[in-house]
């Protein structure tokens, strides 16, 4: 099996690898990828590590991002040259803030002190950053206004950092795989990113505009086309699947030695010996056909854009493996298309009470399919996420949390014919007959006859490609990272993760569900690789090793 490796030496020469058409097609994109966009740059790009900045005879990519849905697209972006700025006739409504922007008004925001500007902010983002760029793009969104972003943006050439971005399918993630019938929970100018408002884009694709809330396809449609019209298209890869992403080590004693990967415990017990160095990324892409072409990559910098879908959450019970046990809304979502469900008497369980799950109750609800819906919470919780929906707005989600407070079993009553809820109630296990067993907070235990199971109690990323599968990098080193109680901990400003320099991570993996939000973690990387890139040109010029022009 032919394998494609993008290292290249000072002069641009790249090794020579098996030479068939199939791996000739990929390794003359990553050819031209390099001649366009690093070979005139090299000299002007020294991201590597200072220590061995003149020893090693080889440069990598500054930045490999790993995921394509909108953290990765923002990133791709600002790394490409866009930058924000104060628009001349506005001002925002926090006076205070509008104060330290006017301070430095001839700078890019990438330019500014992050940590000044968002001091004394709140949103609903737990990354000050993150709220910061929101109140820009956004100013008052959380108070219902509308108002224009305060920002525009201007392509500067000179300040592309070449990196790649890798995803398993086309620009805009998991969007594409959402379930089309569904409505966002935000409103459509929230998923829009930098530089094309999502009004002026749909506007354009449908005539009848319907409230602000869109169809996922739509947004999967406006990330893709989002790709093309910024003119990102060549650091895109699509049908990638990541395999390892390793940090490469030197022996310190031995000039001339390879890099490579060393065990934690071999690391652990000789730190002192070893110099980090940089990523090594390796992976497949599947091509036409169905084949696999396995390729390697090196990167000074890596960036998890995965977000947390990939994995969903199960509840570890017995029975959960049964073929009726669904974990997903598009397994859920085809066995009613198929008819699998429709004219059963039996009820379909749903597990969970977040919108998901909501979701998964209105399919059932509108495909006359009785619903036992089963969840922990009380329903008079207030971090229940209806709770923080205007009626106006989420109609349909408050239908679901009315019929969750107003149609609870109860032993007189028993099931309803359409929808029966179960607070504070868990599964206890599945049965091969398709019986469930529910036990109550109190301890009283109920089994119930179903005609499928629906588990939707949230997702955890896939992160197998990193050592202790990423656990190691979040706020709790022992248990797996989740959106919400685990994130990957990372600098609050640079979003460089804390366990690991040269990683970063933003999105859902770092608690930034919303695409609103996850727009900040671009910012909070490209300042910090913007900043480091200069240190190093100026070091690079002090040291004789060129003029520093990029």
């Amino acid at each position: 099996m032919p394998v494609w490796c993008c290292r290249c030496s000072l002069a641009g020469h790249f090794r020579n690898y098996s030479d068939t058409e199939t791996e000739g097609e990929i390794f003359n994109s990553f050819v031209q990828y390099f001649g366009d966009n690093l070979g005139p740059k090299v000299k002007g790009m020294p991201l590597v590590e200072e220590t061995s900045l003149l020893e090693d005879s080889s440069v990598t990519l500054p930045m490999v991002i790993i995921g394509n849905g909108p953290s990765g697209i923002c990133l791709s972006y600002m790394l490409s040259g866009y930058r924000p700025y104060l628009s001349s006739e506005a001002i925002h409504p926090n006076t205070i803030l509008h104060s330290k922007l006017e301070e430095a008004r001839h700078l890019s925001i990438v330019d500014q002190d992050l940590e000044y500007l968002s001091e004394g902010l709140e949103g609903r983002s737990s990354n000050p950053v993150a709220v910061l760029f929101d109140t820009l793009l956004h100013p008052d969104a959380d108070f219902g206004y509308e108002s224009p972003s305060i920002l525009h943006w201007k392509l500067e050439q000179h300040h592309y950092i070449p990196h790649l971005v890798l995803g398993k399918g086309p620009p805009g993630g998991a969007w594409h795989n959402m379930e089309g019938s569904m409505l966002t929970i935000s409103f459509g100018n929230w998923m829009e990113l930098p530089g094309l408002q999502f009004k002026d884009w749909i506007s354009s694709k449908r005539r009848n505009l319907k409230g602000d809330r869109v169809m996922p396809e739509e947004i999967a449609r406006y990330y893709k086309h989002y790709v093309k019209v910024m003119g990102l298209q060549k650091n895109f890869r699509e049908n990638t699947y990541i395999t390892s992403v390793s940090r490469l080590y030197r022996d310190q004693g031995d000039n001339g030695s390879q890099d490579r990967d060393i065990s934690t415990k071999h690391l652990q017990n000789q730190k002192s010996k070893f110099i980090k160095r940089n990523w090594e990324i390796r992976g497949y892409q599947r091509i036409a056909g169905g084949s696999h072409v396995p390729f390697c990559l090196f990167a000074e910098n890596v960036a998890l854009a995965t977000g947390t879908l990939d994995s969903p959450a199960h509840l570890e019970v017995e029975g959960e493996e049964f073929p009726f046990v669904f974990h997903s809304m598009p397994e859920f979502g085809a066995a009613i298309n198929k008819g699998k469900l429709c004219g059963r008497v039996d009820p379909v369980l749903i597990v969970g009470s977040g919108l998901t799950a909501a979701d998964a109750v209105l399919c059932a609800y509108n495909n006359n399919i009785p619903v036992i819906h089963v969840f922990r919470r009380r329903v008079t919780d207030p971090s229940l996420i209806f709770k923080q929906l205007p009626k106006k707005l989420y109609p349909e989600y408050h239908k679901v949390y009315h019929m969750m407070c107003s149609q609870p079993y109860s032993a007189d009553s028993g099931l309803l014919s359409d929808y029966t809820s179960f607070p504070e109630h868990r599964v206890l296990s599945f049965k091969a007959d398709m019986k469930c067993i529910l036990q109550s907070v109190s301890g009283l235990k109920k089994i119930f006859k179903l005609s499928a199971a629906v588990i939707l109690i949230g997702s955890h990323p896939n992160l197998s490609f990193l050592k202790e599968q990423g656990c190691y990098l979040g706020r709790n080193s022992s248990q797996p990272i989740t959106c919400k109680g685990n994130p990957v901990e990372v600098d609050a400003y640079t979003y460089e993760c804390v366990k690991e320099a040269n990683l970063f991570a933003l999105g859902p993996l770092v608690g930034d569900n919303f695409v609103r939000f996850l727009k900040g973690g671009a910012l909070g990387v490209t300042r910090c690789l913007a900043t480091r890139q200069k240190k190093k040109q100026h070091l690079f010029v002090q040291r004789g090793g060129g003029d520093g022009v990029a």
